[in-house]
This record gives C-alpha cells, sequence and structure tokens, in this order.
C-alpha cells in the first residue's frame, strides 16, 4: 500500500497525514426514565468566547443488564461456523474462510424481491470495511476510527456502544479501517489503529481487559479482524510502510497477556533467514502480517500471510528473497512455531504483499483428492498449495492483465520479467497495480458444491517508480510511489472472477465499469452478494455471473456482506461508504461522499 500518492493530476495528497484525526462521535441524548444504555463521557474542549458551551461527548454506551443470547460462544460452536445459519462467528465465516452461508431461500427467483429490512449508520468518514459478527440476535458491528456497535440483529436498535479514543498522531497507511470483531465465550475481541487489543464483554459493551500489542509511534497500527481458536486470540500489524518489523500474536482470551509471539521478519543476524536479506536491511524490513488468518482442525494448523518488505519499491538495498514477506505461514496454534512456508513474490518490489484471503478448500489434483490452500494473490495469480507440508501444485493468471512475469516456474517461483522493475524514470506500464488484484482488505468467497472460488479485482497497471529510501522509525518508508497512469485515463476497471479450484481456470467473470473493491459472500441458494463502487448492493447468480438485483446504497462499496436468518427469516448485511483518496488512487474515485452506513436486507416469508 501507499502512503502519498495523487488523488488527482497534480494534487498530492498523504494517507498518512489524511487519516490522523479520528471522527468525533455524537453527542447522545439519553433521558433518564428511557432505560436507555449507561453512558461513559469524556471532557469536551473549552469553549471559546461567545461560543455555546456543550455537555461532554459521550464516549461509550453500555446494556445494563445485558443483551443478547445467555450462553457463551463455546469452541464447538466455532468450530461448526456458519453451520448453524442464526449467526456468523467468524471474519470469514468459519475457520476455512470460505465466507459461505448454508441459508437457501436466497435464490436466483427469490433475490428480486429483496427489499430494505433496516439500516444503521456509522458516524464515521473513512472506509467502512467492518465484517458483521451476529450471535444470539445481536450483531457486533465495528467501523472506520474504531467504533464498536452491538445493535438488534432484527431491526437495527442500538444496544451498546463504545467509541475508542484515538490519539492524534495514528501511522496508518492506507487510511482508518476496522475489519471487525471475533467473538469468543462471553466477550468480543477488537484491535485498534493505536495497536491494542482490546476484550468486551458481549452482552453490556464494558472493556474486560486491554492490552498494547505495539508502540503506535512506530508505526504500527492493526486494521483486521482477530481470530480466535480455543484459548488464544492471535491477530498480526500493519506497518509495513514505515518499515516496523511484522510478526503474528497471540493472546490469553481470558486475561489479555502475551502467549507467543512469532516474527515476520529476522530478529538477529544468526537467523537463517537474515541470509535473505542485504547486510542489516532486515532491521527494518516490514513484512506485516495485517490480515486475518485460518486454521485448519484436521493438521491443528494455524495460517498466516506476510505482507510486503520495507521500503516498497527501492530493494536495491535489501538484495535477496527477503523472508518471510510475502508469505504465508504454517504455525503451530499454541506455541506459533513454524511448520512450513511458502512465499509468493519473493524480493518483492510492486508492493503485492501476500495478505489476500486464503481458503482452505478440498480440492481434485490428477485425479486425487488434496486439502488444499486457495489463493488469488494480489500479484494476479491463483496459487493452489497442499497445505500439509506447503508443496506448490499450480499457480494460474487470474487477472486479465498481468505483465510483471512471464509465468511461475515448477517450484512456484515468479518468472520476472525484469523490465517490469521499478525505475527512477519508469515507462513500462505493468500489471497488475500495487492495489492488485485481488487485495487483503476486501474478502472473496468459496462455494464448496460447485468448487468455485469467487474474487473480486482491480483491473488497472501503473508505472512503478523507484525513489530515495532512508529509514527513521516512525516515518514512512517506501523508496518510492507508483504513477497512476490507468487510473488517470480513466481505463481502471473491476472484475469479481470465479475460479475453478481443481484446475486454477477462470469459469465466468462479471465485470463492473469501476474496480471491484468490496467483499463478497455466498449462498447455498446459488447467490453471491457484493457491493460496487457507484454504491449499489447487488447479487450475482453463483453459477454464471449473471447479474440478479441492486440496490443503490450510496456510497462506495468497500465493506464484507454476510448472510444470516432468524425466525426462519434470511438477513443480508451490506455495509457502504469508501475512502476517497485510497479509491482515486484505484481509479474508482468519485464525487460520491464518505461516511459509513450499514443496509440489512430480507425476503418476506
Amino acid at each position: 500500500m501507499v502512503v502519498n500518492f495523487r488523488i488527482a493530476p497534480g494534487v498530492a495528497a498523504s494517507v498518512a497525514a489524511l487519516a490522523l484525526a479520528a471522527a468525533a462521535p455524537s453527542v447522545a441524548e439519553t433521558p433518564a426514565s428511557s432505560g436507555a444504555p449507561a453512558i461513559e463521557g469524556s471532557s469536551a474542549p473549552a469553549a471559546g468566547a461567545g461560543a455555546v458551551s456543550l455537555p461532554p461527548t459521550p464516549t461509550a454506551w453500555y446494556a445494563d443488564p445485558g443483551v443478547g443470547a445467555a450462553a457463551p460462544v463455546s469452541p464447538d460452536m466455532l468450530a461448526k461456523g456458519t453451520e448453524d445459519p442464526a449467526g456468523w462467528l467468524h471474519y470469514g465465516g468459519g475457520y476455512r474462510n470460505f465466507r459461505y452461508s448454508p441459508v437457501s431461500s436466497l435464490t436466483p427467483a427469490s433475490v428480486p424481491h429483496l427489499h430494505a429490512a433496516w439500516s444503521a449508520p456509522t458516524g464515521t468518514t473513512g472506509q467502512f470495511e467492518g465484517s458483521p459478527i451476529v450471535y444470539g440476535g445481536v450483531m457486533y458491528l465495528t467501523t472506520s476510527y474504531d467504533r464498536l456497535f452491538a445493535l438488534d440483529a432484527k431491526t437495527g436498535r442500538f444496544l451498546w456502544r463504545y467509541d475508542v479514543q484515538l490519539p492524534d498522531d495514528l501511522r496508518l497507511c492506507c487510511g482508518p479501517a476496522n475489519r471487525g470483531v471475533a467473538i469468543a465465550g462471553d466477550h468480543v475481541f477488537m484491535a485498534t489503529l493505536d495497536a491494542h487489543l482490546i476484550a468486551f464483554d458481549r452482552r453490556t459493551g464494558r472493556v474486560a481487559w486491554n492490552t498494547t500489542i505495539a508502540n503506535y509511534k512506530d508505526g504500527y497500527s492493526v486494521t483486521s479482524a482477530p481470530l480466535v481458536v480455543g484459548g488464544l486470540v492471535y491477530t498480526g500489524v500493519a506497518g509495513g510502510e514505515f518499515g516496523a518489523p511484522g510478526f503474528v500474536d497471540a493472546y490469553d482470551i481470558v486475561t489479555g497477556k502475551l502467549a507467543w509471539r512469532i516474527n515476520t521478519v529476522p530478529t538477529d543476524a544468526a537467523d537463517p533467514a537474515a541470509k535473505t536479506w542485504a547486510g542489516d536491511s532486515w532491521k527494518s524490513g516490514g513484512s506485516p502480517a495485517w490480515t486475518t488468518g485460518a486454521y485448519d482442525a484436521g493438521t491443528d494448523t494455524l495460517f498466516w500471510t506476510v505482507g510486503n518488505p520495507s521500503p516498497d519499491w527501492n530493494g536495491d538495498k535489501r538484495a535477496g528473497d527477503n523472508l518471510y514477506s510475502d508469505s504465508v505461514l504454517a504455525l503451530d496454534p499454541h506455541t506459533g512455531r513454524m511448520k512450513w512456508h511458502f512465499q509468493f513474490t519473493p524480493h518483492d518490489m510492486w508492493d503485492y504483499d501476500g495478505n489476500t484471503q486464503l481458503f482452505l478448500v478440498d480440492a481434485m489434483v490428477g485425479g486425487k483428492p488434496v486439502k488444499a490452500i486457495a489463493q488469488p494473490d494480489r500479484n494476479g495469480f491463483f496459487y493452489l498449495l497442499d497445505r500439509s507440508n506447503g508443496h506448490f501444485i499450480r499457480a494460474t493468471q487470474y487477472v486479465e492483465q498481468l505483465t510483471w512475469a512471464k509465468g511461475v516456474d515448477a517450484q512456484g517461483r515468479p518468472i520476472v520479467d525484469p523490465t517490469a522493475a521499478p525505475q527512477e524514470n519508469p515507462t513500462a506500464r505493468v500489471c497488475p497495480s500495487n492495489l492488485g488484484g485481488m487485495n487483503g482488505s476486501w474478502s472473496g468467497a468459496y462455494d464448496p458444491k460447485q468448487g468455485l472460488v469467487f474474487a473480486p479485482s482491480i483491473e488497472a497497471c501503473q508505472e512503478y517508480v523507484k525513489g530515495i529510501a532512508v529509514y527513521v522509525k516512525g516515518v514512512p518508508f517506501m523508496g518510492g510511489m507508483p504513477n497512476t497512469v490507468d487510473a488517470d485515463a480513466g481505463k481502471a476497471y473491476g472484475l469479481l472472477s470465479a475460479i475453478d479450484v481443481n484446475t486454477g481456470q477462470v469459469k465466468w467473470r462479471y465485470r463492473d465499469p469501476r474496480p471491484m473493491m468490496s467483499g463478497v459472500v455466498a449462498t447455498a441458494g446459488g447467490v453471491l452478494f457484493t457491493s460496487t463502487m457507484e454504491g449499489e448492493a447487488i447479487a450475482v447468480d453463483q453459477a454464471t455471473g449473471k447479474r440478479l438485483w441492486s440496490f443503490r446504497m450510496g456510497g462506495s462499496g468497500r465493506g464484507q456482506p454476510i448472510v444470516y436468518q432468524i425466525d426462519g427469516k434470511p438477513y443480508v448485511a451490506v455495509p457502504s461508504g469508501g475512502w476517497s483518496s485510497i479509491d482515486t488512487l484505484a481509479g474508482a474515485g468519485s464525487m460520491q461522499p464518505e461516511g459509513g452506513h450499514l443496509f440489512v436486507f430480507s425476503l418476506d416469508p
């Protein structure tokens, strides 16, 4: 990702600067006899001369007594994922990251009759990338700038709310996103933009514990949903655009104490991985683990992906493969011990990361069943790996435009076109862009019945500029910048591609006039839900890619939709709200204003 870029010809902007100020929560009106949640306030700034003095602004509204199901969320419930359609308990739906709902009443015949059931505003600007969690009739929803809401999943009524009070000097690469919470027992867990992990009582909204993951001033933040397995909650960090060394952490869900940490770059010269970095360049090597992982119960393995090495676009001083950047790590969930790794883009010079969603699929390879990992990588290749040992099976092109590599060899190593490397004065148009392809900031989905992965992606190319790279802790460290030639020329567009995991071939593509930057959810009824940068929620036939239904939400689609069912009635929740800076970088900018809003649709019985 980038920190500085052109938002219009001749106009420069800084993502880090744009993301510094947290949106202020609105004042709550709470009648004493209303039975409304208890509130917690903070001091309001002093009023200037002649200004109206207002009460302190609340920052938390609690539910006393608690709301939602009395029974705690058990490990067995988490293991079953979306098997119970009344809930959505993981960012990826289940541990295998399918984002697939068993709800069967949403069919190509029925979805034209979908209607808006309720909606809820976030009150914040910035991209609304959250994926709701639903349990016991309560929806837990995060927003940009780390607001957390509990809402009635049937009606949208607000039940409790907590606004994290963020510092005004955050180190953010790519906007103030928060992609969701994890849930276990009687708590929900949220990571924050100032690199904290917070446990909340899921019934009241009160804080159970608050742990500092890292010093945000060193360049760290956390934007993605944590993952819970057993008694541990896992999270990784962002910070690759600041050279902040990456890691994955495990914390005790009861106490918040650190159980283990695995670093994604070497921490001393004796580490064998240090040999893949020239000199001591690993000390500022970035390689953030900023997306949500997956878990394989069969082998008791935690899978986590790793992002770009630092600096992004100038690899001169970090010659070598730069392990474990742009990799998937197979970890022992109890200790963090690495079982194996696979690197998608060695010595990444394009900011391709390795952080797009992992799908733990059962594939057929050469007529034999294989427990595999499928990943539509940001670099434009769709990978299939044996998840028992990391053995490379295949990589096929899933984007329409791919020029940075001529293919991959038998070991899965890209065959790089040397003319695609960043230059001080580039002339080569290189594809995909640094945003992808598919990107870890939005989700795909997998239909296990058809064996299809659905990957939303950007189709755009760039010129990659190599610049000066000087490392200062907590300061952007990128060594260049992409020229957004396709975005500036209006040539960027979007695809939603259905990819067969057994062959790696694209079965169908839905094309949108603007980049596809929203998540996806698939259903047993054969209908896929996503949203567009034009501000429409849409339904697509999973078998053909035909568009079946749409609803104009207004704001750009950047969030992760989910499907759940209560009292036999299906609900489809779709976030709406983009961030103009990143949207413009991708070639998807428009006059649409910012501001998050969740829309929930349903069918009448």
